[in-house]
């Protein structure tokens, strides 16, 4: 399966963001990631954006299925998507393509001084998982990555890999954290891992691809940059000959 992972920072103007879709996807790629909520950054800390929610068949999934039927395979970015309550939308990734998916961020980013909850709504707790290309592929976003169990009910219900759109804020230790939970993710449910995030200096970047014992296959660092790189289920069905936690799992 090949995948490209575009590490872009996402603007306050949503029509400039669409076209960005368009000029930074490339070609030739089985998936291509870009980040959690490309539609419209997130702006100021605490910043209300239920101006810039929409319907899942809106403007901006609209162009993420043309980019993605243009190119010939899937996309998938992150929007906000509008709730029943008006002034909390969904944080949502929304794939579209040779495949098509919709994902409500779970677990909000209550954490290191933010308050996700104050202006969005968490999405049902159940796993997102899709046909993309052969492979089954786990949806989560950003903050998710936090929790284990999330990863691990998408490996239950068959991800061979899990995509992570993130804006992961920058901060001590913060790369840290990113690069140890992206590759324990990959290593306690043996699955590739595609992590991405928007660039510095507001993010940490480092849009990485780690294999399911835990090699780090693509890494990017804090600057805009785009990442390509090949996953082989041979690799996935060896790591999990070698290590077979999931079948020895005892709870």
């Amino acid at each position: 399966m090949r995948l490209a992972l575009v590490q872009a920072a996402s603007g306050l103007e949503p029509a400039d963001n669409r076209a960005a879709l368009d000029r930074l996807a490339p070609t030739g790629h089985d998936l291509v990631i870009f980040p959690e909520a490309f539609a419209r950054d997130f702006g100021d800390a605490g910043s209300d954006v239920s101006g810039y929610a929409e319907e899942l068949d809106g403007p901006f999934a609209a162009e993420v299925a043309r980019v993605a039927d243009d190119r010939g395979g899937a996309v998938v970015a992150g929007m906000f998507e509008r709730s029943d309550d008006p002034e909390r939308p969904f944080n949502t990734l929304v794939l579209r393509g040779s495949a098509e998916a919709s994902y409500r961020k779970v677990h909000l980013y209550d954490s290191f001084g933010y308050r996700e909850s104050d202006r969005l709504t968490a999405g049902p707790i159940q796993p997102t998982v899709v046909d993309v290309a052969g492979w089954r592929v786990g949806l989560m976003t950003c903050y998710d990555l936090r929790f284990p169990e999330l990863a691990r009910r998408l490996v239950d219900a068959g991800a061979e890999l899990i995509v992570v759109p993130a804006a992961w804020v920058a901060g001590e230790r913060k790369v840290h954290h990113w690069r140890t939970l992206v590759t324990a993710r990959a290593i306690e449910n043996t699955v590739f891992v595609a992590a991405v995030g928007q660039p510095g200096p507001r993010y940490t970047g480092h849009s990485m691809v780690v294999d399911p014992l835990g090699d780090v296959l693509v890494e990017a660092g804090d600057d805009p940059t785009e990442l390509a790189v090949e996953i082989e289920r041979e690799t996935l069905d060896a790591a999990r000959r070698t290590n077979p936690s999931l079948a020895n799992r005892r709870l």
